[in-house]
Order: structure tokens, then C-alpha cells, then sequence
């Protein structure tokens, strides 16, 4: 699920908001996946990775990883990044395009104290996405972690990451591929709206 906070009242939001709602009662799992997509400047590379997106604050969507991660270190290189998000009960996808950067250390603190303790510990044992010789070191290590640490103390190398999207596009399928499709760029503070061929 995702946590609406202080919703926008700004158009994309409301049908962003509107699409989830009938994307719920329509029984959609899985419905806070979301695609991210970043470049990497230093590795001249484009990376692409699922996140669970956990709150949208006014118009900043939120979502939480490990700092030191290889997606941590492509957002650092280069702040643009672009998401998608596919609700497959009512065939609608959202493009969003937009800045990211890192939450506070405040704003971390307060949600790992509202976190299972189970993910907590995995939070803070994982030294994410490196490479290792046996699946069995993994439990060891977050074994380790969940009897010997406190779990609710936010490590330095774990916290949100927020972004505000400039552009957002609603994509719905229809038959014969006769989509329907809203872009909303913003500029000036204003969000511009186009309709695009399928």
C-alpha cells in the first residue's frame, strides 16, 4: 500500500490518487512496485530495478534504500531519473520523470522506528547487492544482527530517497491498441497537458 500524505491538489496527483483507488477496489496486488530507472555517469551505464514506493508527501513520492547500493551511488552520479508503474487490474501504466534526492536524516530515523524489526535487522546486515559465495553467510549475518543489535536505530547508510515529478503520463490500454494517453509536463509551476497517439 502506498500512504498518501498531504495530497497535492494539482491535477496529475488527483488522477494519479484516482487511478490507485480503482486500481485497490479493484484488487490489485502488489500495488507500491514501482520501475526505477537511472544512469550511472561513472559506469556510462542505464540500471532498471523495482522499489516499493512507500509514501507520496504532497507531490514527493518516497521510497527507501540502502545508501551504498549501486542505485544509491547512479543517483548520486546523476539526479534524473524516470519511474513506471504498471497497475495490471485496470491495464494503466504511469511514466514519471522527474529529480531525486536523499530525505533527511530526521524524516530515516523516524520511519526505521516504525519498521518490523524483522526488516530492520535485514536493513541493517545486508551490505546490499554485493557479491558473496553462499546464500547461508546472508542468514548468518542477519541472524546475527536481529539477536545482537538494536533494531530500532537507523544506520547512516540506510534512508528514503524522495522525488518530484516534471513530467507524468497516464497510459490506458484498450483494445486494438487504440490507447488513451494524458502527458502532464510542468513548466513554470504550471503543468501543461497533452494527448498523445497511441
Amino acid at each position: 500500500m502506498i500512504e498518501f500524505i498531504n495530497s497535492s491538489t494539482e491535477i496529475p496527483y488527483l488522477i494519479f490518487k484516482e487511478k490507485y483507488d480503482e486500481a485497490i477496489i479493484n484488487g490489485q496486488k502488489n500495488i507500491e512496485a514501482m520501475s526505477l530507472s537511472s544512469y550511472d555517469k561513472f559506469k556510462n551505464e542505464v540500471d532498471s530495478r523495482f522499489v516499493n514506493l512507500k509514501f507520496i508527501n504532497k507531490s514527493n513520492f518516497i521510497f527507501f534504500s540502502n545508501y551504498k547500493s549501486p542505485k544509491s551511488i547512479a543517483f548520486d552520479s546523476h539526479n534524473q531519473i524516470c519511474a513506471l508503474i504498471y497497475w495490471s487490474s485496470i491495464n494503466t501504466q504511469i511514466r514519471i520523470k522527474a529529480k531525486i534526492r536523499r530525505t533527511s536524516v530526521d524524516f530515516n530515523d523516524s520511519y526505521f522506528k516504525t519498521r518490523s524489526q524483522n526488516k530492520n535487522a535485514l536493513a541493517i546486515s545486508s551490505n546490499q547487492s554485493s557479491t558473496i559465495s553462499d546464500f547461508k553467510y546472508v542468514i548468518k549475518k542477519y541472524e546475527n544482527i536481529k539477536n545482537n543489535h538494536d533494531l530500532l536505530k537507523c544506520p547512516d547508510y540506510w534512508g528514503g530517497f524522495s522525488f518530484k515529478p516534471y513530467s507524468m503520463e497516464f497510459w490506458v490500454g484498450h483494445d486494438y491498441r487504440l490507447n488513451k494517453r494524458n502527458l502532464y509536463l510542468k513548466k513554470d509551476n504550471t503543468w501543461e497537458h497533452s494527448i498523445l497517439e497511441p
